[in-house]
């Protein structure tokens, strides 16, 4: 009988020894799984950022642009009606 309640014991205690090891290793899982997520989260921020850099760069060129055209365009009238600079 003492035998029976030695090998009860030993079979409860390794089972408890797995079974911790499983939280453990679930514990771990979980710790890599947020670090990549705030990896990935990180690098996603960085990208936002820069791509709201080149678009603010972009649109800024754009507006030049449009006002170099319209300008260019007020000159021409000017010119054609007989108003432009005489040089």
């Amino acid at each position: 009988m003492a035998s029976t309640q030695f090998n009860a014991g030993q079979s409860h205690g390794q089972t408890q020894a797995k079974a911790e090891e499983w939280v453990d290793s679930a514990k771990d899982t979980a710790h890599a799984a947020h670090d990549k997520a705030c990896d990935a989260a990180g690098k996603t921020q960085e990208q936002a950022h820069r791509s709201k850099e080149e678009s603010a760069g972009f649109l800024q060129q754009t507006g030049e642009q449009v006002a170099h055209m319209a300008q260019g365009a007020i000159d021409g009238v000017k010119n054609t009606l007989g108003m432009g600079e005489k040089k």
